[in-house]
């Protein structure tokens, strides 16, 4: 597991933990992921993941229910919401791809929920990717796409 598979896997309990007991503090939390990883680079991502989902947690909630036809948050599983939340901050806060952000989440779908917790957080993250995002990943009509790897792209 990557490193920063391994952080977004602590971010979902830490945010399964936070939701299902509110009065958990931050820095509490904080101390549970350096527990966790070790690792204060991997930490650090883990930190900067949970803080934002925190921060933007209403929108995104507000985001995830306008996506997710006849669900309310209430009625989702308390592990689905948590990993719908990391998936949908990754893709409307941060630059993360949308293909990498969609195969974290359903792979955290499937350590932690049921059977149909993959399929489910897939169907609505894929409907909360920015249009931008789509464009950026997909190589124009006609284009063929690299057979490896291949370089890494230049910084911006």
């Amino acid at each position: 597991m990557s490193r920063r598979s391994k952080a977004r896997e602590v971010v979902v309990q830490m945010l399964y933990q936070v939701d299902l007991n509110p009065d958990v503090a931050t820095p509490t939390v904080f101390g549970m992921i350096d527990e966790q990883i070790g690792d204060e680079k991997t930490a650090n991502f883990a930190k900067q993941l949970f803080g934002g989902v925190l921060k933007f947690r209403d929108m995104l909630d507000e985001k995830i229910t306008a996506v997710a036809e006849n669900w309310s948050l209430s009625r989702m599983a308390a592990t689905d919401r948590n990993v719908l939340r990391l998936g949908a901050f990754e893709l409307l806060q941060t630059e993360t791809p949308h293909p990498v952000v969609l195969n974290e989440a359903i792979e955290l779908a499937r350590k932690f929920g049921n059977d149909q917790s993959p399929q489910f957080v897939n169907g609505i993250l894929d409907r909360l990717v920015p249009a931008e995002k789509r464009t950026k990943t997909r190589p124009a009509s006609g284009t063929p796409r690299p057979a490896g790897p291949g370089p890494a792209p230049a910084a911006p």
